[in-house]
Order: structure tokens, then sequence, then C-alpha cells
């Protein structure tokens, strides 16, 4: 189902704002980022496949940001018409400066549990690890990579320390998350116009944490708003495009970079 549902802005600048895709908006550091940047002045496409949780989530930061330009999209970014649907978005927008793969899952659909050793992984369950955490974000980058090298804008791939380590019960999720940071590499390779980043955010208290440790506390761990500042920081001073963990990028509240009278 493909629904447009924007709030009208009081504002007369809305050419000059940046537009960003944030796919899995509806939650957990989707949501967090989709609220940073409309903040900071983005007009934001995101999505979910929970359709009432996404537009509960834009209506509580529009509630908080009057004027805030959200276009929410529900659907499944596995699915081709979703996909086509992001891409008429940015293109009723007229272009793209920041396209976020954040939508994952973190394990096999089947079973009790998220995690499992790597000989009870069934082709089911890599198919649906590798759609989602891999497949999708490649062919939606496709899609809208025109109007990023058109704009000089920035990919970001959320990744994870899965990426680089190694867990038992997790190698299908940490298999995805390399095979990610390796497409987002290789888009920067061949696109020299764009920025391109993956960024583990670390540890955070997200249902999809929860997920890993279904038996443990995670209230110890930051909640994703504490990741954000780091993610806009990295906007903020683009630097070269790589791979970096969130917990060493610096922190900005703004996208805007400081003029000289402000370094």
């Amino acid at each position: 189902m493909t629904h447009h549902d924007t709030t009208p802005s009081p504002h007369s600048d809305l050419a000059n704002r940046p537009i960003a895709v944030v796919t899995g908006g509806s939650a957990g550091l989707g949501r967090a980022l989709v609220a940073a940047l409309a903040a900071d002045g983005w007009q934001v496409i995101t999505d979910g496949r929970d359709a009432d949780r996404l537009r509960a989530a834009a209506d509580a930061i529009r509630a908080g940001l009057p004027g805030a330009r959200i276009t929410a999209l529900p659907g499944d970014v596995t699915d081709s018409e979703h996909r086509a649907a992001l891409r008429a978005a940015v293109e009723d927008h007229g272009r793209l400066d920041l396209l976020v793969n954040n939508a994952s899952v973190l394990g096999p659909a089947s079973g009790e549990h998220r995690y499992r050793r790597l000989d009870q992984v069934t082709p089911a369950d890599l198919q649906h690890v590798w759609r989602h955490n891999v497949g999708a974000p490649l062919v939606l980058t496709s899609l809208l990579l025109g109007h990023l090298v058109a704009g000089h804008g920035t990919l970001l791939s959320l990744s994870s320390d899965a990426a680089v380590e190694h867990y038992p019960g997790w190698g299908l999720y940490s298999a995805s998350k390399a095979g990610l940071d390796h497409l987002t590499a290789t888009f920067a390779a061949e696109n020299p116009e764009i920025t391109a980043y993956a960024v583990d955010p670390g540890d955070m208290r997200t249902a999809l944490h929860q997920q890993w440790f279904p038996d443990q506390d995670i209230s110890d761990r930051p909640l994703p708003e504490a990741v954000v500042p780091h993610l806009i920081g990295l906007l903020a001073s683009r630097p070269p495009s790589g791979r970096y963990r969130a917990t060493d990028l610096p922190t900005a509240t703004t996208t805007r970079r400081p003029s000289a009278q402000e370094a």
C-alpha cells in the first residue's frame, strides 16, 4: 500500500531544504534520526512495515515540531512496488541529499530465537535476512543513485560491530552486515560524486537489541537518541567515505557546517 502523508508547512523556503530518505523510521534509531533531521530543517521521506506504528511515529514528531516535513510511506523495502513508491516520492521532491539504509532484520524468521548456528540456517532463513539487509539496500540505492550523484549526496548504511566480529549464533546477521559494508564501500568507489559511510552505532536500548538478549535487562544501554548526535556530526563534518564507529565520531545537533567565522 502506498500512502503519502505530508503536513503543510508554514515555511516558504522548502526549495532550499535538503531531502533525506530514511528506511525503517517507525522505531528505534530510524525514528530518532528522522526526528533529528526534521528538527534540523530536512524534508524526510521514511517508511516502516507496520503502518500504524509508522503513522504514530510521524504524528508524534510533527506534534513536537510544527512545520516538520515528513512523508511517511508504509511498506517493506524488499517489496519492489514499495521501493518504486519511495523513488516516486523522491522525484516529487526533485532531488535527494541523503539516503539512510537503516531498515533491517536481526535473524531467521522462523523458530523461537532469532539467533541460530550456521549449520541450522535454512534457505528460507538466508533469503529472509539477505533480502532485508543486503538485497533491498542494494536495489534501493541503485534506484536512487542518480539523484544522489546529481546532488553530490550522502549514502549512510547502518552497520554493526557484528560485521567485523564473530558471535556464535549470529553468523547470518553478521555476514549480512559485512555484505552491506562492502556494498556501501563499493558504491563510494564507483561513484566519486557521493560520500558513503557504513556506521556501527554500537549497542542501543531498542527492541531489536532486546531480541539479541531476550533474557537480559538492557536498560544500561544508551537510547537511540544518544547515538543520533554522532550521525548528525558525521553529516556536518563529512569525513572521507569509509566505515566508522559512532562513538568515534564528533557530536553535533545540526548538519549545517560552521562558517569560517564560527570555526
